[in-house]
């Protein structure tokens, strides 16, 4: 999958993407991460990417010209990528737009700094995405963010081809509770039904336990997780038990 960010640091870029899990997809080329600097498309002498807001206030705002330029040709480059803002008005971002962003061939990231972009520069965006409802200094942690989690995703990425569909939001609901040796550390024990190696009550055990810590956690993500019957009379009881224990 190819991915291309439009931004004034393309630096940030190299060593996030240069180690680990997506170091490795970039060598093996699963992954190709493009980070290109917007002033290569401004013009003028001293390659200007923003200018004062009509009307007045703080802050400068990012020329419209650069933008489209840029986007322009890389669209030349690859047609069906998408085209992502990073702005705080955007959608927030959650797995599901992970997962969907997954399936596209290319995804191109603007990347915006100083008061934000020129309103005009919203007709070349296919979507807007948030982190959450703050403010950072640019879009360039969110765009690094977001390729991380839609990169792990890919065939190949991670070690197995499994992995992704345990974690946390993954089924609609947090992750279940994992352990490793040393059995005993510092008298907390591992829960025993993880060593007798039932692995169907195992996984019946770690059903609860994603529905309990869901429900105390993020109990907002179960009015849209993909619930059974069994999974409903579970969380019953473990209403009934957490009421009983003053939880």
């Amino acid at each position: 999958m190819r991915f291309d960010v439009l931004t004034l640091f393309p630096g940030m870029f190299e060593s996030p993407f240069a180690v680990s899990i997506l170091g490795k997809a970039r060598e093996k080329r699963l992954i190709q991460l493009n980070a290109y600097n917007l002033r290569d498309w401004a013009e003028g002498r001293h390659k200007v990417t923003d200018d004062m807001p009509y009307g007045g206030g703080a802050g400068m705002v990012m020329k419209p010209e650069p933008v489209f330029a840029a986007i322009q040709d890389l669209r030349r480059q690859s047609p069906e990528s998408r085209v992502v803002m990073m702005t705080p008005q955007g959608k927030t971002f959650c797995q599901p737009d992970a997962r969907e962003l997954s399936a596209q061939p290319g995804l191109i990231f603007v990347c915006g700094r100083y008061e934000g972009f020129d309103e005009r520069i919203r007709s070349m965006v296919d979507v807007e995405y948030s982190l959450g409802d703050f403010v950072l200094t640019g879009g360039e942690l969110p765009a690094m963010v977001m390729i991380d989690a839609v990169a792990r995703l890919l065939p190949g990425v991670l070690g197995s081809s499994g992995s992704a569909d345990g974690d946390s939001y993954a089924d609609g609901l947090l992750e279940f509770p994992h352990y490793t040796r040393p059995a005993d550390f510092n008298g907390m024990r591992v829960p025993d039904v993880l060593l007798s190696g039932n692995h169907e009550v195992i996984a019946r055990w770690r059903r609860r336990q994603q529905l309990q810590r869901t429900l105390v956690r993020r109990p907002d993500l179960l009015a849209s997780a993909p619930l059974t019957d069994e999974d409903r009379a579970l969380l019953e009881s473990i209403r009934q038990e957490l009421a009983e224990r003053g939880v």
